[in-house]
This record gives structure tokens, C-alpha cells and sequence, in this order.
């Protein structure tokens, strides 16, 4: 982040914060959400003008000065003591691809993958393997979440899902840094039919990032094709269909292969700075306990080649939407009846990099983790119509739960407790919180109709098409908002809810 730029950032987020708020005069119960009133601010964040909203780049600057701007009038203030006023920086470092090499033998004997089988990363400027002997971990964990084979030295062959685990096992990525703090030198991870193989080559020599005091990965990392993987094992005596199904038993120690593998990466690194977004609304009776919402601000940026008709992924619904959410949510909170406890709403960096942000607050908090009683996540909100039912990420407390069936019911909401949304529960920010022990919820109707959530995931998900228009359905959303705001009060009311770990 150039510093030019980040000073003006902060100059411009310094007068805001001593601007007087703006407010709307409490009334007696709070004004609904509207349609407009989201419509207007994900017309503002998913702008050409922000660029997308990457982490580390002008649209992070218009992000921060809008989102604080909005916070601002609505009464929320500066975190007490935040080295920089609104701003929790979050250092990171990113890796772009410049190339790699792979060169495999099978008893021995030469064997070459198809080059758009494989792709490869080297975690440091310049790295090389000669002779790597090859194993195959199927998910790289058995079933009480260790190592499943002696990966030090060798290349991992990993599989991508965790479908048949759930979230008994943790997504590929952490699956991959444990491989790696186990020692192994490569992991490649097979791209099973959870991830077009198209969209991973097209992502190939595109920037990664990770936090600056992350664990080191391995020093290779990359992708295999199914068809590559396969035709690899087919050619080592092994039946790739048997070996992933093998791979499903929790007691599964891996396949040692005839494979040997001479790798090499060259990648660019560049160290950075982007930020979370945290304010607070202080509470009229404090306990020492808290309410947190929070959602992500960024996206993709400038997504698509030179000379593509759209390149920029504006994130309308993914998740200038949520962001919306949190702003209409703070004012009604902060212009009606003020809440017993303090509430603190965050808008997190990195989220699509890996909910990088997130972990980033759950390790530094500025406000202590056990004074959290419940973190309430917002994403990709616009999804549904209004009268979708309410479904839970993060559901089976039960006094939880009940603060949000009686808060949904009172607004005329079903509840939908089939469980589909459970599968979501990984691909969150309120995920990092929860490992920390934090009781986190994403509640909405969004994740509640899965054919209208998955329309979206195989559309315009991650993709120039999320761009605002009228045909996103943004009843559900406002409906969402509405909810949010009562389930907000409920849980920072310390007559209606104790504030203490329930389980």
C-alpha cells in the first residue's frame, strides 16, 4: 500500500470521526428496513469507481471512507483506544505465480502430465526439488483431525473436498497448512468436481495472499486436474475412483506411491497492509459483555484480463449487500432505544482470500473474545424474496436458538431447519470466530432456498456479472435487516439474555 495514499485514507476517517453524528430521532419501535435504503448503498460499493473492493488498493480507501462515513451518522464511534481510529490494519504478505515446472517418474521411468494438468506456486521467490518421493493423503486428516501419513520430505497429493467429513474436517486450505507444518516439501491438491478445473487454470499466476504472521506453507504448492491426478495414479497401479473412496474411511493412512517428482516455482512476493473496519455503539447499561456484527467488505477488484468487456468484479450481492445490512442495522440501533450492552459492528479485509480478516481479529481482538456473546455474520444476503424462511449457520445452542425463533417468529418468519445450510458453515467469517470458542450465527433467509442460492453460486458468483440491478431480490435482504435488528436488541438486552456462556 503506497503511503501517500494510506495517510490520505486516515486524514480523510480522522475528520469523520470527529464530525458530530447524524441521527434520526428515536422512536418508539424501529423503522423497517426498506428495499431502497439497501438499494442506495450496494449502488455506492459495487461501483465501477470502487474497483471491486481488493484489499490493498484505492477501492479499499473509498470502502473504509464510505463504510466509517455511513457508521459515523449513525452514531457508532472509534473503538477507545485503536491505534488507528476505525481501522484495525492487517498486514499481509502476496504471491504471484511466475511459473513452475514439474517433471515426474513412475518406477523409475519418465511420465508426463498433460501441461494444463497442473498448476504451481512456490511460497518463496525461487524454489526447487529434485527426486520428491510422491504420497497420496486422500483428505491429508483421519478422523480425529491429525496427519494421516508421514508426509515430511515428500510431495502430498491431497483431495480438494470434504464432503464426506463435513465439518467434522476443516477446508482444503487448512488441511493443506497442516501437510505443510508436518513437513511436507510440495502438496498438490487434486481439484475434484467441488471446483471447475476452468476456473482454477484461469486463476493460475493470479495473486494469493496470506497473513504476515501466518505459518509458512509448503515451499510448492499447486493443483492436478482430475484427469491428470488419474492418469498419474492409473500409470503408478492405482484406480483413482478406489483411492478416493478408500479415502473416505476416518482410519485411512494414505498410499505411498512408485512416483518421484523434480519440481520447480518462481513467484513475486510483496509485502502489504489492508484493514479491518471496526466501530461501537456503547451500550446504555454495559456489562461487560458484547453483541458482534460483522460482515466482509471486500471482493475481487479488477478480475478479468486486458480487453474484457467487463473487468472489474463489483460484488454486488457478494457482499456489498451485507455491508448494506450492517449500515441500515447500526442506524436503527443506534437512533432508537439505545441497547443495554455494547455493540460492535466489524466489516473484515480478506474474507475471500480465506476469511484472512477474521482470523486476523479472532488472534488480536480489540475487544476480548470472552466478552463476546454472540458474533452475528452477515454475507450474501440478497438472494431471496420476501417470506423466505429463516435458516441458521452456527444453530444447535439451544437458548441461541431460541432467541432467534422467537425473534423471527414476532416478524412473521418460518423458521427452516433442514440442515442444508450447515454445509456453509466453513465458508464464513463467523467460522474464525467459532474456533476461538465465540458463538457465531449467520441467520437469514439467503442460505434458507437452496435452488435460488445455487443459481447464484453456478452465475454470477465471483464473477464481473454480480453487478447491482434492480432484479436482485432485495425484499429477503430487508427482511433479513429487520431481523437482524431484533435479534441485535435481544442479545444485548441483559434482562432478556444473560450475557454468560451458554451452551
Amino acid at each position: 500500500m503506497k503511503t501517500t495514499r494510506f495517510h490520505a485514507a486516515v486524514a480523510a476517517i480522522a475528520l469523520l470521526a470527529i464530525a458530530p453524528a447524524v441521527s434520526a430521532a428515536p422512536a418508539k419501535g424501529d423503522a423497517p428496513i426498506t428495499e431502497a435504503q439497501l438499494a442506495d448503498h450496494i449502488k455506492v460499493l459495487a461501483s465501477d469507481a470502487f474497483e471491486g473492493r481488493a484489499p490493498g488498493t484505492e477501492g479499499e480507501d473509498r470502502t473504509i471512507a464510505y463504510i466509517v462515513g455511513e457508521w459515523a451518522k449513525a452514531g457508532l464511534e472509534a473503538v477507545p483506544g485503536s491505534a488507528t481510529p476505525w481501522l484495525q490494519p492487517v498486514p499481509f504478505v502476496e504471491t504471484q505465480s511466475l511459473g513452475g515446472t514439474a517433471k515426474f517418474k513412475v518406477h523409475g521411468r519418465d511420465f508426463a502430465l498433460e501441461d494444463d494438468g497442473i498448476i504451481l506456486t512456490g511460497r518463496d521467490a525461487s524454489v526447487a526439488f529434485a527426486g520428491l518421493p510422491a504420497i497420496f493423503v486422500g483428505y491429508g486428516l483421519d478422523g480425529a483431525g491429525k496427519v494421516n501419513a508421514d508426509v515430511k520430505g515428500k510431495l502430498a497429493i491431497m483431495l480438494f473436498d470434504n464432503a464426506p467429513f463435513g465439518d467434522k474436517l476443516p477446508r482444503y486450505r487448512e488441511r493443506r497448512q497442516m501437510l505443510a507444518d508436518a513437513g511436507a516439501s510440495a502438496v498438490l491438491v487434486i481439484a475434484t468436481d467441488a471446483v471447475p478445473w476452468t476456473a482454477l487454470r484461469e486463476s493460475a499466476g493470479a495473486k494469493s495472499m496470506r497473513l504476515a504472521s501466518a505459518k509458512p506453507g509448503a515451499p510448492v504448492s499447486g493443483f492436478l486436474s482430475l484427469e491428470a491426478a488419474d492418469a498419474l495414479l492409473k500409470r503408478a497401479g492405482q484406480d483413482g475412483g478406489a483411492l478416493r473412496e478408500a479415502a473416505k474411511s476416518p482410519d485411512y493412512k494414505g498410499a505411498v506411491l512408485p512416483v518421484t517428482a523434480d519440481i520447480a516455482a518462481k513467484s513475486a512476493t510483496r509485502p502489504f497492509a489492508s484493514n479491518n473496519i471496526i466501530a461501537k455503539l456503547p451500550g446504555a447499561k454495559p456489562d461487560g459483555k458484547a453483541v458482534l456484527f460483522l460482515g466482509h467488505w471486500d471482493h475481487l477488484g479488477i478480475c478479468e484480463p486486458e480487453g474484457a468487456a467487463d473487468r472489474i468484479c463489483n460484488g454486488a450481492v457478494d457482499n456489498a449487500s451485507g455491508i448494506a445490512v450492517l449500515i441500515e442495522v447500526a442506524k436503527r440501533l443506534g437512533s432508537g432505544a439505545r441497547p443495554d450492552r455494547d455493540i460492535y459492528f466489524m466489516a473484515t479485509t480478506a474474507e475471500e482470500k480465506g476469511l484472512l480478516g477474521a482470523h486476523y481479529f479472532a488472534d488480536h481482538p480489540v475487544v476480548p473474545l470472552s466478552d463476546i456473546t454472540v458474533a452475528l455474520n452477515v454475507d450474501t444476503i440478497a438472494i431471496s424474496p420476501r417470506g423466505t424462511p429463516v435458516a441458521t449457520i452456527g444453530r444447535g445452542k439451544p437458548a441461541y436458538d431460541a432467541v432467534v425463533r422467537e425473534a423471527a417468529t414476532k416478524l412473521g418468519r418460518k423458521l427452516d431447519e433442514d440442515g442444508e445450510a450447515d454445509a456453509f458453515i466453513q465458508r464464513q467469517d463467523g467460522w474464525a470466530l467459532g474456533a476461538k470458542g465465540v458463538t457465531s450465527l449467520m441467520v437469514g433467509g439467503s442460505f434458507s432456498d437452496m435452488k435460488l442460492l445455487e443459481a447464484f453460486l453456478g452465475s454470477d458468483y465471483h464473477s464481473a456479472a454480480d453487478n447491482f440491478s434492480d432484479k436482485i431480490p432485495l425484499g429477503g435482504a430487508a427482511e433479513d435487516a429487520d431481523l437482524h435488528v431484533a435479534i441485535g436488541r435481544a442479545f444485548a438486552d441483559t434482562k432478556r439474555w444473560p450475557g454468560t456462556a451458554i451452551k
